[in-house]
């Protein structure tokens, strides 16, 4: 796992949260840390405008059961889908 998107991703994940990034595990739920449904969808949106990526409709949060690092690796994934399909479009 890319170290840096980690830490870009608890930054905002703290902003979002208004909480110490020292706070934030890998495995904390979005629940655990006190953000909301409609908290999360502001966080995905941050998250997507921070990296210029598109999460997938169905990787939308699921508040209870996903963690920091879950949406981490969802964002190296679309990073790493990002650079797959330009590379592809050389």
């Amino acid at each position: 796992m890319n170290e840096s998107t980690q830490q870009q991703v608890f930054e905002i994940i703290a902003k979002q949260a208004k909480i110490e990034i020292a706070i934030i595990k890998p495995e904390s739920t979005l629940k655990d840390l006190g953000i909301e449904s409609l908290e999360a969808i502001e966080l995905i949106f941050d998250i997507e405008e921070h990296f210029d990526i598109n999460f997938p409709d169905q990787q939308g949060a699921n508040f209870d059961s996903d963690t920091a690092k879950s949406l981490v690796d969802a964002v190296q994934k679309a990073l790493d889908d990002k650079a797959a399909a330009s590379e592809g479009s050389n």
